[in-house]
């Protein structure tokens, strides 16, 4: 690894007070760094945040970006959310400020190994899967990066012999140096994010740089049926292994005959039969032929990912079932920020979906899911600042309704009052969150709880008029 940045006496600027950049502001600040905040929000947003940072000594700049503030500083740790290529980041990198991000920064001083999980679709199922199955195989493991724990908040409870297990972002890996996983993997890479990133190539190489610090001693695990993936792999310097849902040659994890086998060089063993996963969906398939690569090479007996495989259910937002009233069942799959994503989700279902679309676009093509949709869905409810652009790219044939239902609460009023038995309400945006609500957890949460509490109004209450 190399050398740790000095940190005591320093100079820190976090800017974007999400919940990585608090938690690197708080790590800083323990390292005896004089660390400065800087967020865009007002004081009143970021209420909740500052507190604890202003115990802690940590200057808070709040309502914007001051020239100054940027100029005077010996390193700049950027929260995911905040484009590196912003006017006052820009400056500051031509006056030779090191820029880095919070994924960065925890890196060089989170001890044990690392698995670094990204792609366009399935990170978090995937993340959370081999986290169980590492932890379940008896390793000591720890869970975060982009899902739940940030990594600076993960580095106290790291050991020489400890599983780091990632979610990394494409907006994380812009700011790595010497960020290198043990295993890296990535499961997927379709469209998303060009808004941010400003074309498909720019997006790919982000995530290509998973890879980038890895060695011949380093494992890289990748889509056999992803062609991006498999363009990313002739420029490897790591040992690759591949997962898909056919054979190929080369070491990995591959579907024959109904079945999950392995290969590893001249060794071959299925691990578990296709029946034995719980995940609704074909691209849950994936996710678990990725689990299992990462698993076998982290060290985990096969026993042990048949058995955590079995038993392991949806993650949160993802495919996630509600509740079923009056014979329509619903499902929350807010974590479907592109339209990759809701594209598979909607092909887990054979039909008679009541599908939410909309939130913030992320410069998506909602086109290309027209054809699916005249398959599979009886209605369309649109919501949020993408309404309008999704109602002119989908045009499908037919009676498909598109109902312009403004807000989620609109759309699940709406679908609950159409929907028939044997139906599925499905929320499924294909966009970004920010334009109503605080994250995709955040407008999945307010799903559930609209969803639950059309429930309990259905439920008989069991009084007696007699």
């Amino acid at each position: 690894m190399a050398a740790k940045i000095q940190l005591d006496g320093k100079r820190a600027l976090v800017v974007g007070l999400g919940k990585s950049g608090v938690a690197a502001a708080l790590f800083l600040r323990a390292q005896g760094s004089r660390v400065t905040v800087s967020d865009s929000k007002t004081e009143t947003q970021l209420s909740k945040d500052i507190p604890a940072l202003l115990d802690r000594g940590v200057v808070v700049e709040t309502g914007g970006h001051g020239e100054r503030t940027f100029r005077d500083q010996d390193l700049i740790v950027v929260s995911p959310g905040v484009p590196v290529d912003t006017p006052q980041l820009k400056q500051a990198h031509e006056l030779g400020v090191p820029i880095i991000g919070e994924v960065e920064l925890a890196s060089q001083f989170l001890r044990g190994n690392v698995i670094g999980i990204t792609g366009s679709n399935g990170k978090t199922t995937t993340t959370s899967l081999c986290g169980e199955v590492l932890s379940k195989s008896g390793l000591k493991t720890q869970v975060g990066g982009n899902i739940g724990t940030p990594v600076t908040d993960m580095i106290a409870g790291s050991s020489d012999d400890t599983w780091n297990v990632l979610e990394i972002s494409s907006f994380q890996l812009e700011t790595i140096e010497t960020f290198r996983p043990k295993i890296g993997a990535i499961l997927n890479i379709t469209p998303d994010h060009l808004d941010r990133h400003g074309s498909f190539a720019a997006y790919a190489a982000a995530k290509a740089r998973i890879f980038e610090n890895q060695t011949k001693d380093d494992f890289a695990v990748l889509n056999a049926d992803d062609p991006t993936c498999v363009e990313i792999a002739a420029a490897l310097k790591s040992e690759i292994y591949w997962f898909g849902g056919s054979e190929r040659a080369g070491n990995g994890a591959f579907v024959r005959a109904a079945s999950i086998f392995w290969r590893d060089g001249a060794n071959e063993k299925e691990i578990l039969p296709l029946t034995d996963i719980g995940l609704k969906g074909a691209h849950n398939v994936e996710n678990v032929l990725a689990a299992v690569t990462v698993a076998l090479l982290a060290g985990c007996k096969a026993e042990d990912v048949r058995r955590v495989v079995k038993q392991f259910k949806a993650v949160e937002h993802r495919l996630e079932y509600v509740a079923t009233i009056r014979g329509v069942s619903y499902y929350n799959d807010s974590k479907a920020t592109n339209v990759d994503a809701a594209i598979k989700a909607i092909e887990s279902f054979p039909g008679n979906l009541h599908i939410i679309l909309g939130g913030k676009d992320k410069g998506s093509d909602y086109a290309v899911m027209n054809e699916l949709l005249a398959k599979r869905a009886k209605r369309i409810y649109t919501i949020g600042a993408a309404a309008q652009k999704i109602e002119s790219q989908i045009k499908v044939p037919g009676s498909i309704e598109i109902v312009s239902a403004r807000t989620l609460d609109n759309a699940v009023k709406a679908a609950s009052e159409i929907a028939t038995a044997g139906d599925v309400v499905l929320l499924s945006p294909a966009c970004a969150s920010f334009d109503q609500f605080d994250n995709y957890e955040h407008r999945g949460r307010v799903f559930k709880q609209l969803v639950l509490a059309m429930q309990e109004q259905a439920q008989p209450t069991g009084r007696s008029n007699g």
